[in-house]
């Protein structure tokens, strides 16, 4: 039998699922902060910081007495979290480490093909000097490796010692030790990863069952694709296999789309189409970042919010539909528009460029003084003490 599930439902699974329906006001403490974390999977770390940073908007956004000091102690005192690969690079429970030992078994492989044609046949040249070093020297960061004869440019000319470093820390050997202005500071695992977390093992199996079962877990329901790319760990035949293996277990069901169509999808037994069995995600306008997870699949939020977003980091400026860096609106369960916005520490100022709603959303003033609410916290979070709107914020 297939349950069906109405998009509203659908909405408002998801985002329970993904953390956004709980209180946004109530108090936070670093054990809430890493259970938060657990139940979302992980967060996505990103350098961009016209407003704050992506992983501390990502958190801002689900429960807003966060600050960005509660996650540095759980990274580089408590050793809770740890930084790695999943789609991208990301801050994960070290609970999983045990997992992404499997993950730097595959991950080497394929640097070994791939860096061989990139770098050539040298390109480990500088591994057994790097490796000594950090033994011997502790935690380092790249450029106190380079030396003047390896100059380098972008990613493409990566000089042989941080070559090592990022062949070392994708595998596993290294790991992030902390970060100074957002640079990568690399020490031996072994140092940095708690022994009953680095040391415990599983086998192939429970891995991909883990990997699989837990992606879904987060999703709420899924394709077996959705399953694969969520952390980006397994492959969707891998995932096609397990759904295939655990087919008596799995539930199917119906998932409709803003457009009424059915989409089929798996599920976990007791997941229930009762839109009341569900919490009613808070009401307030809440400011997402770009590198949510509830928008990453994009694919995914158009099905499902009707809200199509890309980032235009990377759209010659000429080209850009909206800006270089444009954050995506959140109401209740609803998507509701997108602003262009930086702080600027200087003058103390939150300064928001320009304002579009999604078609069919009002500007009333209800939601007007919602978003202006939103606006003051999020000046505050960044650290600045006033919103200023230009002239032609509003988009006609």
């Amino acid at each position: 039998m297939t349950l069906h599930f109405a998009n509203s439902t659908a909405r408002r699974i998801f985002l329970a699922k993904q953390g956004l329906s709980g209180p946004p006001g109530a108090a936070l403490s670093n054990d809430g902060l890493l259970d938060l974390i657990r139940r979302i999977g992980f967060v996505q770390v990103d350098s961009i910081s016209t407003v704050e940073r992506a992983h501390n908007m990502i958190l801002f956004s689900r429960n807003q007495t966060f600050r960005p000091g509660q996650l540095t102690e759980l990274i580089e005192e408590d050793r809770a979290l740890f930084e790695h690969w999943t789609h991208d690079a990301s801050i994960i429970p070290t609970d999983f480490y045990r997992y992404w030992k499997h993950f730097f078994l595959r991950k080497d492989a394929r640097i070994r093909e791939r860096w061989t044609r990139w770098r050539g046949e040298d390109y480990d040249s500088a591994f057994a000097e790097t490796l000594a070093h950090i033994t011997e020297n502790g935690p380092v960061m790249a450029r106190e490796m380079k030396s003047d004869e390896h100059k380098s440019g972008g990613w493409w000319q990566w000089h042989p010692n941080k070559t090592a470093l990022e062949y070392f820390w994708q595998t596993g050997k290294l790991s992030i030790h902390s970060r100074r202005n957002f640079q990568k500071v690399y020490d031996l695992s072994e140092r940095v990863i708690p022994d009953h977390h680095r040391e415990a093992e599983v086998s192939h199996e429970a891995f991909i069952d883990w990997a699989c079962r837990s992606a879904l877990e987060r999703l709420g329901f899924a394709t077996h694709g959705e399953i694969a790319a969520f952390w980006a760990m397994v492959t969707p035949e891998e995932a096609k296999t397990w759904i295939a293996d655990n087919r008596d277990e799995l539930i199917d069901v119906a998932i409709e789309t803003v457009d009424g169509r059915q989409r089929p999808s798996y599920a976990l037994p007791g997941l229930s189409p009762d839109p009341d069995d569900w919490p009613e995600p808070p009401g307030r306008v809440r400011v997402l970042s770009p590198f949510d997870p509830v928008l990453r699949d994009r694919n995914r939020a158009e099905r499902l919010f009707g809200f199509s977003y890309r980032i235009e980091i990377f759209v010659p400026e000429p080209r850009r539909q909206y800006g270089y860096y444009v954050f995506p609106l959140m109401e209740g369960e609803r998507m509701i528009g997108r602003i262009d916005m930086k702080a600027d520490r200087k003058a103390g100022t939150l300064n928001v460029r320009k304002l579009w709603w999604e078609p069919k959303v009002r500007a009333s003033a209800g939601r007007m003084d919602k978003l202006a609410s939103e606006l003051a916290r999020i000046a505050a979070f960044a650290g600045v003490g006033e919103v200023v709107l230009a002239d032609d914020w509003l988009d006609a």
